[in-house]
């Protein structure tokens, strides 16, 4: 079942779990996810970078539709961190369903100026936007980018900003980073932030940078508000380690059939965990009262 992120999150945040999101690079991790959700029961939002679109193109979009119109499972296509108004308009056309602008690197005005002209276009195709304020940091190994250091989002700011732009969902900087975090960088996410946002807002709270977090962290986010998480890097990490074990081990193969199926399982697992920590799973049925 295809659905926007705004009606999607709405039954979420009505029921108090966090759907996940994860980046859809190729083929194998599109099949291996919707897989995953299907056997847990768990809605799901299939995302990806403007480097991701421009990569997989859309026919990769298609497929997700494929796969999303011939479930029970509500699925939503969603662009992550839309550079500008251009990509945006092209993912649309290309069929997601949901949009992200990410102007939260320039000054207030001009981020809104931007975030509201989307979400006057991207509303007339029936389609969400996720906007931004304050910073996701980076670990520096991740395409989705980032800053240096995290710029928290400011709850009454968060609250203007959605009035100002009519966003679907918001997502909030409280101390994530974008990428697999390297020795010695100990990330802690801010809870007493997110509980004044939530308490500011009602829109439908998204957490990036979700991969490598600790589970109790992110577990207490989901309980404090946050209706959506982000995974790419994780998910990518463990399917890729599989698959180069499965090549050292089988220096012949040359076949996906051959490669593959090790590393889709490997990142099935990892899948499945992230389901079960964001109390996903067996939520479908709340889309179907």
């Amino acid at each position: 079942m295809l659905m926007n992120m705004k009606d999607l999150l709405a039954v979420a945040q009505k029921h108090h779990f966090a759907v996940p999101a994860f980046n859809i690079g190729s083929d194998q991790l599109l099949k291996v996810v919707m897989k995953t959700v299907k056997e847990l029961k768990s809605p799901v939002i299939l995302e990806m970078s403007p480097d991701e679109f421009d990569f997989v193109g859309n026919a990769q979009i298609q497929a997700m539709i494929y796969e999303a119109t011939h479930t029970d499972v509500p699925v939503c296509i969603h662009l992550d961190h839309g550079d500008k108004y251009e990509t945006v308009v092209r993912a649309i056309q290309a069929g997601m369903t949901s949009v992200m602008i990410d102007a939260s690197k320039l000054p207030y005005e001009e981020n809104v100026a931007i975030t509201k002209k989307v979400v006057e276009t991207a509303h007339m195709a029936n389609v969400s936007v996720e906007s931004e304020l304050g910073t996701i940091g980076t670990t520096g190994n991740s395409i989705e980018g980032g800053t240096e250091g995290v710029i928290y989002t400011v709850p009454a700011e968060a609250k203007q900003f959605i009035e100002d732009t009519g966003i679907d969902t918001f997502a909030c900087a409280i101390g994530t980073a974008h990428g697999i975090y390297p020795k010695g960088m100990k990330p802690k996410l801010r809870i007493d932030i997110l509980n004044e946002i939530t308490k500011e807002v009602s829109v439908p709270l998204v957490l990036h940078g979700g991969s490598s977090n600790k589970d109790e962290e992110i577990a207490e986010a989901v309980k404090n508000g946050i209706c959506k998480i982000n995974i790419s890097s994780d998910i990518k990490v463990a399917f890729y380690e599989q698959a180069r074990k499965t090549l050292n081990e089988n220096p012949g193969y040359r076949e996906p059939l051959e490669i593959y199926p090790a590393a889709m399982e490997a990142c099935g697992k990892v899948c499945a965990e992230k389901i079960r920590l964001f109390n996903s799973q067996d939520k479908v049925k709340y889309y179907y009262e």
